[in-house]
This record gives structure tokens, sequence and C-alpha cells, in this order.
């Protein structure tokens, strides 16, 4: 996914919904960061977005996305891109991500006033995931210098839930340390 395919994602769930507090929380959040030509292809992949909102408690919007924009939708169908509506719940984040988001705002995304996670923030929330595909985007990211370990070690203390998820984690990253 480029970054102007993003913006049009984001343009249309903020149209769909009537909301412009957008939340970008899958691997695409990570086009608020990087332009185009930074990013591994392993990272820009992907041609769904995860967007999710700010006040969605019964997760309304994110279901209001699906429909429209969603997978084998129209949208989907014409623009080869597609947006997924998920809940702010479905990623696991370290404590104070709120804090560090990344606004995706251009002349492209309208009147949407949408914010992704911060790089360091998605790629541990990826590593919580713990598929293939996660690990491989980590790895990219962290072969091309784009984000940095030491960070990620610090992120990776801060996540809530089980210890042993955090650990593996810290394994994980611990192991990328050494190569």
């Amino acid at each position: 996914m480029k970054r102007s395919e993003l913006a049009h994602i984001l343009r249309a769930a903020c149209d769909v919904t009537a909301d412009p507090e957008i939340l970008v929380i899958g691997s695409q959040a990570i086009l608020a960061s990087f332009d185009d030509d930074e990013l591994p292809s392993e990272v820009v992949r992907s041609i769904e977005a995860d967007v999710a909102f700010m006040d969605d408690p019964n997760e309304e919007k994110s279901d209001k996305v699906d429909g429209a924009i969603g997978e084998d939708s129209p949208f989907h169908s014409t623009h080869g891109v597609y947006g997924q509506g998920v809940g702010i719940s479905t990623a696991t984040l370290p404590f104070g991500w709120e804090g560090r988001l990344v606004k995706f705002n251009n002349e492209e995304t309208g009147q949407s006033r949408a914010v992704c996670l911060d790089a360091h923030d998605l790629v541990i929330s990826k590593l919580v995931a713990g598929r293939e595909k996660d690990f491989e985007f980590a790895h990219a990211l962290l072969a091309a210098s784009l984000i940095d370990l030491n960070t990620l070690l610090a992120r990776a203390k801060l996540l809530p839930g089980p210890a042993a998820i955090r650990e593996r984690v810290i394994r994980w990253l611990g192991r990328m340390g050494e190569t």
C-alpha cells in the first residue's frame, strides 16, 4: 500500500461514518512515519488498512467501514485496497502509546483527522501477535535501520498483560540484537 492509498481509505472511512477521528492500528500505520520510497517491500505489501475509531464503544463505526469499504466490497474491487474496521482493543500496545501517536493528515485525507501508531509501538504490537508475517515486518524495519532495537526493548517492557508475552517479545528482540 502507498500513502495515497491509505489517505483514500481514511477519507472513505470518514465519509462512511461521519467521524474524522480515526486510528490506524495495523501494519499500514507505518505510512505515517515514513515516505513510500523509504519502506522495504515487506512492510507495505498489505492491501488492507486496519482502522479503528476513538469513539466507537460498540464498534458500530468499524462495522460500517467493513460493509462499505471492506474486503470484497466494491471499493476493494475498484481500488485494490480496503479498510478493515477493527476495535482499538484489537492490538496489545505498550503503556503510553496514546501519547506517541503520529498524525496522518494531508491534502488527500479530506476531513479525516487520522492518527497512526508510532513505528515502535506498531512493531511491538506486531510482535505480540506473533505471526510469521509480523516477524518479517519487524525484521525488515530493523534491517533497514528505520526503527531502533533499544527503543523496542524499552517499549516491550511497557506491555500490559501476561509476563510470558512480554518475555517472548523481549527474547525475539534479543535474538535480533545478536545478528
